[in-house]
């Protein structure tokens, strides 16, 4: 319920207009322009279906982003379970009716767009887990039922995304999850007890791993074993981004990726084909891109009066910041391939529309800071 002494309620449009974080908007516009014309290198400089296809749903999405920013943080307060639960409907109707692709069954098929219904879970956990917590009294967090309740909440998306089977965005759900509960102070003990447990049925675990999951957890560990198989996409994405050196190869240059060395260069791995252009220096200029729009997210948090917005962009930023981290991480080697999009740079309708409603999530708990919640 909101209260009805809330500022919210008496701004005027223009005062909405100027409540946006501008910076925050500049920076979501200007990650989205480098990748269109990262998306355009990858169709080796022409505009084929990747660009056409990136651009049109950039714009469109972009536009959806401004347009939900108005809508009252109340509301996204009020929906939040619901969101939840049709995101959770949604799992399961992939389940028995979803599209199937490369093994894989995640995606409905809208005409127009294949959703992936695992990649709104992210947000929707999140929404979810903000509102569940943001009435809780810090003395009641350990409570038996707040503490089970969350755990279901989490277990059942996981459970039906690894069912589709998808590894790699089960454990981004469960990070976006655990990053909620992190942050309502949940005492550490229970997250070292969970750590252990899992270590414990880590072989129990890995037993039931379809065949090419557990390859890719053997390849990270020596994907030198097998160059031109398992290890190959790997390998070709470090000496990419090794090859690209301080300033890079230059714009539409990159020989990794137009020799066609360099698999799924429009998805996953587009930081490589990035890296390779415009080398170290190019690639930090994007990092710092991506560090200030978490900056900006945290402020939002911070200015915000709302427990509900506070939990949900400390929650937003924390998980936004893990996707980065894992993405890099796992075209550099240093993580296992897991299938993790870089956030508005990847190609990929579902993930970007996700992240998109997420940053006007954002940009609302900004307009409506002064919105109590109660």
């Amino acid at each position: 319920m909101i209260t009805s002494n809330t500022f919210s309620e008496k701004k005027t449009f223009l005062e909405k207009i100027k409540s946006i974080d501008y910076i925050l908007l500049a920076v979501i516009l200007l990650i989205g322009i480098i990748s269109c014309f990262a998306m355009y290198s990858t169709d080796d400089g022409q505009f084929r279906y990747h660009t056409t296809s990136h651009i049109l749903k950039f714009s469109l999405f972009f536009i959806l982003f401004i347009i939900l920013s108005f809508i009252r943080i109340g509301l996204w307060h009020t929906i939040a379970y619901s969101f939840y639960t049709l995101v959770l409907g949604m799992l399961i109707y992939v389940l028995w009716f979803g599209v199937s692709a490369k093994g894989s069954q995640r995606w409905i098929d809208l005409y127009f767009l294949n959703l992936q219904p695992s990649e709104f879970m992210k947000i929707a956990i999140i929404v979810c887990f903000a509102k569940f917590y943001h009435r809780i009294q810090p003395q009641d967090i350990h409570k038996i039922q707040n503490i089970i309740y969350p755990v279901i909440l989490l277990a059942l998306p996981i459970y039906l995304v690894i069912a589709q089977p998808d590894l790699g965005t089960s454990i981004l759900i469960a990070a976006s999850g655990l990053t909620v509960i992190w942050l309502a102070g949940i005492r550490a003990r229970y997250f070292v007890y969970s750590i252990l447990t899992l270590l414990v049925c880590a072989p129990f675990v890995i037993s039931i791993l379809k065949p090419y999951q557990k390859l890719r957890i053997l390849t990270f560990f020596n994907p030198d074993k097998d160059p031109l198989g398992a290890g190959y996409q790997i390998l070709q994405s470090k000496i990419a981004v090794g090859s690209g050196g301080l300033f890079g190869k230059g714009y539409l240059k990159g020989t990794q990726s137009y020799l066609e060395y360099l698999p799924d260069k429009h998805t996953d791995f587009i930081f490589t084909l990035f890296s390779e252009e415009f080398g170290f220096l190019g690639s930090s200029i994007l990092l710092m891109l991506y560090f200030v729009m978490l900056f900006r997210i945290i402020r939002v948090g911070q200015q915000s009066k709302s427990y509900f917005a506070k939990f949900y962009c400390f929650g937003f930023s924390s998980a936004l910041f893990i996707y980065i981290v894992v993405n890099m991480s796992m075209v550099l080697g240093l993580l296992p391939i897991v299938g993790s999009p870089l956030p508005i740079m990847s190609y990929g309708g579902s993930a970007l529309l996700s992240i998109m409603i997420g940053f006007s999530i954002v940009m609302s708990c900004k307009i409506y800071s002064q919105e109590i919640i109660s």
